[in-house]
């Protein structure tokens, strides 16, 4: 899959990642990236990102991720596990998360996902994410 053909499969009804104004921006053999906006939209009440929205960009870009390491008309992949660390406080701008992919086998998938802010490079939040690899009924791609 190319980045573009991911925009448009991703882009077919309205998400989570929509309502949070998270872009995907580069895909690679080894990683999938993606950024979401510091703002009103993702702030908690003190005003910084809140740990929640930080954790919806590490599960975007990991299940999209490790969608793409499979044939989409054959398997699909579920979240089992994720967690993540909030190592740095942003109050605006942008943060960009990287999803690398630790494992991926035959029934799982174990993806590492950096979420950096875009202006000072910081460490905001890294996440681990534990995906169920199933497969579909004959001839039914995956929604």
């Amino acid at each position: 899959m190319t980045l573009e053909q991911i925009k448009q499969w991703v882009g077919t009804r309205p998400t989570l990642a929509d309502a949070l104004g998270i872009e995907l921006t580069a895909l690679t053999d080894d990683y999938l990236e993606g950024r979401m906006p510091v703002d009103g939209r993702t702030h908690q009440p003190m005003g910084l990102l809140h740990g929640g929205a930080s954790v919806a960009l590490a599960e975007t870009l990991g299940s999209i991720g490790a969608a793409t390491k499979l044939d989409p008309t054959k398997q699909a992949c579920v979240g089992l596990e994720i967690n993540a660390n909030h190592i740095k406080g942003v109050r605006d701008g942008h943060v960009i998360g990287r999803a690398t992919a630790l494992h991926v086998g035959r029934s799982t998938q174990v993806w590492e996902i950096r979420i950096t802010h875009e202006e000072t490079g910081a460490l905001v939040c890294i996440s681990r994410i534990t995906m169920a690899v199933i497969d579909l009924p004959s001839g039914k791609p995956q929604a």
